[in-house]
C-alpha cells in the first residue's frame, strides 16, 4: 500500500513541515511505499526529501493521501480530485483579521484558506488534528468524519546537538534575568503583550533583565517596524530580536531563558511551549486557543493580560526557588505526554484504524 503525504508548502523549520517529515520516516519504518509532494519546497531542505505536486504518481483506489492542511491552496479546492482515501492533517489557520492591517496578501491567503478548510468539511475519509481545540474548529466548521488528536511529532532527540556557542557567551551568566519567546513575528502572537508586561517587569521588579524574541518578521515587516517603535517609546533597554535562527542558535536562547512568555491569542499546537517544557524553562502563557490544550495543566496560564499582575507573577515565578521548582516539575511530566514514542504510537494506531475503515466515517470515541 502507498501512503503519500502532500502540502502546500515544505520549508525548513516550519512546525507543519517538521510533523511531515517526522511521520515520512514512521511511514516508511511502517512498510509503506511513501513520499512527500508540495507545491513548494525550500531549497535550504536536503535534496530529494520532497518531489513537486507535478511528480506526484498515479492514484487509485488502494492508495492513500495524507494532507497536511495549514494554509490556502488551490490543493485546498482540488484534493476530491484524487481518486484516492484521503485523510487531513490539521493544523490551523490562523484568522486573517489578524493580519488585515499589516499584509493585504497574506490577509487574502489566510481568507482563501479558511474557504478551503470548509470546502474540504465533506471530502475527507479521515481526519488527524493535532490538538483539541483543533478538533473543535473542524466540528464547528461542518466536519463530520471521523476526528482523532494527535500531537505533533517532535525528534526530541535533535534537540541534544551542541548549542551556540557565541549565544551562551553573550547572554549565559551575566547576571541578567533573560526573557524569551519562540516564534514568528507575526500578530496573532501578540508581541506587543509580550513587551508591555515585560516593561512592567524591568520597570517594577528587575532593572537587570533581558527580553528575547526569536523569530522571523518575513512578510510581517509593518508589524516588526511598529514593535520596534513601541520598543523605542516604552524607552525599554534589552530588548533583542533575532530574526531566524539556525537550531543551534535556538537550544542556545532555550539554554540561557529564565522564563518562557507567551502572550499569543491564535495557536493550533504551539511547539515553543514543548520545547520550553523540554529545556526546563518555566512557563508563563496567556490561555487562548490551543494554548491550555498543550499545557495540560502545567506551567501558568493567564486569563487575562494586565500587564502589572503579569509582571508580578512572573517575579514571584523568578524569585521563588519552590514554587519555579514546581513548575518545572509539572511541566516534565506533561512533556511525557510528548513523547516520540508514545505519539508515534499514535499515529500508528490512528493510521491503521483509518485504514481498516469502510468507506463511510463515524465519529467514535476511541483515539479520540
Amino acid at each position: 500500500m502507498r501512503v503519500f503525504q502532500l502540502l502546500p508548502t515544505l520549508a525548513l523549520g516550519d512546525a507543519v513541515s517538521n510533523d511531515t517529515i517526522a511521520i515520512a520516516k514512521v511511514l516508511r519504518d511502517m512498510g509503506f511505499q511513501t513520499g512527500i509532494f508540495a507545491e513548494n519546497i525550500d531549497k535550504r531542505l536536503p535534496a530529494g526529501i520532497a518531489r513537486p505536486v507535478s511528480k506526484m504518481p498515479r492514484l487509485g483506489s488502494g492508495d492513500v493521501i495524507l494532507y497536511h492542511l495549514s494554509v490556502g491552496s488551490e490543493l485546498n479546492f482540488n484534493l476530491e480530485k484524487y481518486p484516492c482515501r484521503k485523510g487531513i492533517i490539521y493544523h490551523n489557520i490562523t484568522p486573517s483579521y489578524f493580519f488585515q492591517p499589516y499584509n493585504g496578501d497574506l490577509t487574502e491567503l489566510l481568507d482563501y484558506g479558511r474557504k478551503g478548510v470548509r470546502h474540504l468539511a465533506d471530502k475527507a475519509d479521515f481526519c488527524m488534528a493535532d490538538s483539541a481545540y483543533n478538533k473543535q474548529e473542524l466540528r464547528e466548521l461542518g466536519y463530520t468524519c471521523e476526528i482523532s488528536v494527535r500531537p505533533i511529532l517532535i525528534p526530541f532527540s535533535d534537540y541534544a546537538q551542541r548549542p551556540d556557542a557565541e549565544i551562551l557567551r553573550q547572554y549565559d551568566s551575566d547576571g541578567f534575568t533573560n526573557f524569551l519567546f519562540v516564534g514568528r513575528i507575526a500578530p496573532n502572537k501578540k508581541h506587543e503583550d509580550i513587551i508591555r508586561t515585560f516593561y512592567c517587569y524591568q520597570k517594577h521588579c528587575n532593572p537587570r533583565s533581558r527580553l528575547i524574541l526569536v523569530g522571523s518578521w518575513q512578510g510581517t515587516e509593518l508589524y516588526y517596524k511598529r514593535l520596534q517603535r513601541y520598543v523605542q517609546a516604552l524607552e525599554l533597554q534589552n530588548v533583542i530580536f533575532t530574526g531566524h535562527v539556525s537550531f543551534a542558535e535556538m537550544i542556545a536562547y532555550y539554554q540561557i531563558a529564565d522564563l518562557f512568555l507567551c502572550m499569543s491569542e491564535h495557536e493550533g499546537f504551539c511547539v515553543p511551549l514543548v520545547e520550553a517544557m523540554h529545556f526546563g524553562v518555566p512557563i508563563m502563557a496567556y490561555a487562548a486557543s490551543a494554548v491550555p490544550d498543550t499545557l495540560g495543566g502545567a506551567g501558568v496560564l493567564l486569563h487575562d493580560k494586565d500587564p502589572l499582575e503579569a509582571a508580578m507573577t512572573a517575579d514571584r515565578i523568578l524569585r521563588d526557588t519552590v514554587l519555579r521548582r514546581e513548575i518545572i516539575a509539572q511541566q516534565r511530566k506533561r512533556q511525557q505526554d510528548f513523547s516520540y514514542n508514545d505519539v508515534r504510537r499514535q499515529f500508528e494506531q490512528q493510521l491503521r484504524h483509518f485504514l481498516k475503515m469502510p468507506g463511510g466515517c463515524e465519529d467514535a470515541s476511541l483515539y479520540h
